[in-house]
């Protein structure tokens, strides 16, 4: 008997695609959003200052008092029968639908989170396991930012660092500008003027914020923002597009200017019907339903605004896939 007899039988010849989001917190408990922003507040790329002065804040303060806050606002946007997140709903609708868009032999597409489940580091396994001898990773953040995309590419690199038995790896880079995303985009603003019954006076484009710091020494993604604002406003130029900063954390200053801030003083500037749309976020989630369409709603009405609604996210609506297709086959 042969030594190739004896050899296991092993998978090979695929590649992997991974479309990777930020992540949501297993259920609405207490327990569980405490273990999602653990993970997430730890981050060394999303909290640049010293380590062990944060964790001493982070687990002495924050993680005593912020999970119950946090849980509150995640009940408000659960979905009960799906028993889920939306950004998770959406992310594996994603998933599947790329899948069936792609339906090659030899390519497997799958989804991940940075901070919760499903890690980053099961599903490279996985695919691992699948025969996936290339990996393809794509981060659902249009705009790069090196809390976002780079924490993303770290914990992939972790991941790679302890196999012994490495695939091909390459990332998929932001997407600010791609026509596909700016259509799709000006599209669903499109669909939404379509469905109410008054004509804003602004639109408010709002996207995750960073500590100005951030900026300061060098990440592009406030830049990323602006151009994508841009784009959108070329292709749609009947009402103005104002760009704003949404979800600071923490005495700091961040980017500006701040969303909520701006929503409260509209109305006193006469522009009492504003329309939202985020466009940094590739599905709705806590910050856009939550913090935008009730928080924001709910000030914007109490400063003496009429009318206001929010444009959903891209989610898994055919422009979307269409353009998350397109990323993928450029880079396999």
């Amino acid at each position: 008997m042969t030594n190739d007899d004896n050899h296991p039988p092993i998978k090979f010849g695929k590649t992997g695609v991974l479309i990777v989001n930020l992540g949501t917190p297993d259920s609405t408990s207490w327990l569980d959003i405490r273990k999602y922003l653990k993970e997430f507040l730890s981050d060394k790329r999303v909290i640049e200052v010293n380590p062990i002065i944060w964790q001493l804040i982070l687990n002495l303060f924050i993680l005593t008092f912020r999970p119950s806050k946090t849980a509150k606002a995640y009940k408000e946007i659960w979905m009960k029968n799906e028993n889920m997140s939306p950004l998770m709903y959406y992310t594996q609708k994603q998933s599947d639908k790329i899948s069936k868009s792609l339906p090659l032999d030899n390519l497997i597409i799958d989804f991940a989170m940075r901070y919760g489940n499903p890690s980053i580091k099961s599903k490279i396994y996985k695919l691992q396991e699948q025969g996936c001898e290339n990996l393809v990773i794509l981060p659902l953040y249009p705009q790069y930012a090196a809390a976002t995309t780079a924490t993303v590419c770290d914990e992939v690199y972790r991941t790679l660092m302890k196999m012994r038995w490495q695939p091909s790896l390459k990332i998929i880079p932001h997407y600010e500008s791609d026509p596909l995303y700016i259509d799709a985009l000006v599209k669903s603003i499109n669909k939404k003027l379509s469905e109410i019954s008054w004509k804003p006076d602004l639109i408010i484009a709002s996207y995750h914020g960073i500590p100005k710091k951030y900026f300061d020494k060098g990440d592009p993604y406030h830049c990323y923002c602006h151009k994508t604002t841009r784009l959108i406003s070329e292709k749609f130029n009947s009402v103005e597009i104002k760009t704003t900063f949404q979800s600071r954390f923490g005495p700091q200053e961040w980017l500006q200017p701040y969303t909520d801030k701006t929503l409260e003083s509209l109305p006193a500037e006469g522009k009492k019907n504003v329309l939202t749309i985020c466009p940094g976020f590739s599905s709705d989630c806590v910050e856009t339903l939550e913090e935008i369409l009730i928080q924001g709603k709910e000030s914007f009405i109490n400063s003496g605004g009429e009318n206001f609604d929010m444009i959903p996210c891209l989610n898994d609506n055919n422009d979307h896939i269409d353009l998350l297709k397109s990323l993928i086959e450029k880079n396999i």
